[in-house]
């Protein structure tokens, strides 16, 4: 893994980046932007289920318990387009936006960062960022895997989704897991919290100890999209230190992208196949742990 880190960008608001990535969107046949993320009017009935199951069981305990299972990556061995193909299956119950297959998915994305002209690690990063979703093929059901992530082990902010059904959490009866800085200290880092356990953490872990050399943004945006509450609600800044101030603009600039690339347009993996295969062997080759 390197930790060489490329040039800062401004702090820029969330909106901007938006602005300047989707100009172009809606395309034929996809929704309106206003449209994404619509949780009041989810295209699926059993999104709000899922985040009642979410928040009633992600509490802290629960979260060093999987950590402690998973992050040994003695589950399989696979290569990232073997990860590909075993994810292929599975939809998430969490996403209100797309009924996609996740390699088309993770197709759109990368194909819409590689599009803007960025750099190819950042591609790469879109082609991979969900891949940790396979936690739900080793048996996992999917509250513990997808679905927006906040910290535990801290109170839940009530900018989370449907933070109603955090109120069933028991976490909110411990007077030290229900204040403000919870078992943390102020500034202590991002790397120091603990967050409802998915598959973006778990990545994180089986790309770091792959030893890859993408850059400290990917990692950033691997560990961190999903974490709403952050990078779009600009909550728990009371944990951030430097570094992660510094690195919110990649997770913003990221965002945008895994988002609105969504559409009914289905990418071709033959065509693009030789291109994505070479950026692998470039940054994660052979055989990952999982």
């Amino acid at each position: 893994m390197s930790d060489t880190l490329p040039s800062p960008q401004p702090l820029r608001s969330l909106d901007d980046w938006e602005d300047e990535v989707v100009a172009r969107y809606p395309q034929p046949g996809q929704k309106a932007r206003e449209d994404y993320r619509n949780y009041d009017a989810p295209a699926r009935d059993n999104v709000r289920e899922f985040y009642r199951l979410h928040h009633q069981h992600q509490t802290y305990e629960f979260v060093l318990a999987k950590k402690r299972e998973y992050l040994t990556l003695d589950h399989r061995a696979m290569t990232v387009l073997e990860a590909m193909e075993y994810l292929n299956t599975l939809v998430d119950d969490s996403d209100p936006d797309i009924d996609l297959s996740q390699r088309e998915h993770l197709l759109q994305t990368s194909e819409a960062i590689r599009a803007d002209g960025h750099e190819d690690w950042f591609v790469l990063t879109g082609l991979i960022h969900d891949l940790g979703k396979i936690l739900c093929l080793f048996g996992e059901p999917q509250w513990a895997v997808v679905g927006d992530s906040y910290p535990v082990g801290c109170a839940f902010s009530r900018r989370i989704v449907y933070p109603e059904y955090l109120d069933a959490n028991p976490d909110r009866l411990d007077p030290l897991l229900n204040s403000p800085l919870g078992v943390y200290e102020a500034g202590c880092g991002l790397a120091n919290v603990h967050l409802s356990w998915g598959h973006d953490e778990y990545l994180y872990h089986v790309v770091t100890q792959a030893g890859c050399s993408l850059p400290a943004p990917a990692l950033y945006m691997i560990r961190y999209h999903s974490f709403y509450p952050w990078h779009r609600e600009e909550e728990y800044g009371q944990l951030l230190d430097d570094r992660d101030w510094q690195m919110l603009p990649w997770v913003r600039k990221f965002n945008p992208y895994d988002l609105y690339s969504k559409s009914p347009v289905r990418p071709n993996w033959d065509e693009l196949a030789p291109y994505y295969t070479a950026l692998i062997d470039k940054y994660l080759p052979g055989k990952l742990r999982w």
